[in-house]
């Protein structure tokens, strides 16, 4: 199953995320999904991180995702939070039992 699947119940017409789900799992899936939204080898700013994960979703909490994509090491940051980048390598969707 493809991340989208899992995710349908979550999504609108354009894609584009409604909620962030309660369940681990689907969380999982959503990282998965944000991270595919960022380049390889680009920096980003902390205001364009924001505004790349608010276009992907209806709610507005870029601040809980960018930590969320921090912290399960999808992004990487400089220590004062002015420059976020894709770590290499990337999780795998078996770390996260999504296969």
């Amino acid at each position: 199953m493809n991340i989208k699947e899992m995710l349908k119940n979550h999504l609108d017409e354009q894609g584009r995320l409604m909620s962030f789900p309660s369940k681990r799992k689907l969380k999982n899936a959503v990282l998965f999904l944000m991270a595919s939204k960022f380049e390889p080898n680009r920096k980003y700013g902390e205001k364009e991180v924001n505004q790349i994960l608010d276009d992907a979703c209806c709610f507005q909490d870029a601040a809980m995702l960018r930590r969320e994509l921090f912290f399960f090491q999808f992004l990487d940051r400089k220590i004062d939070g002015s420059e976020y980048w894709l770590r290499a390598p990337q999780p795998t969707l078996e770390s996260f039992d999504l296969e």
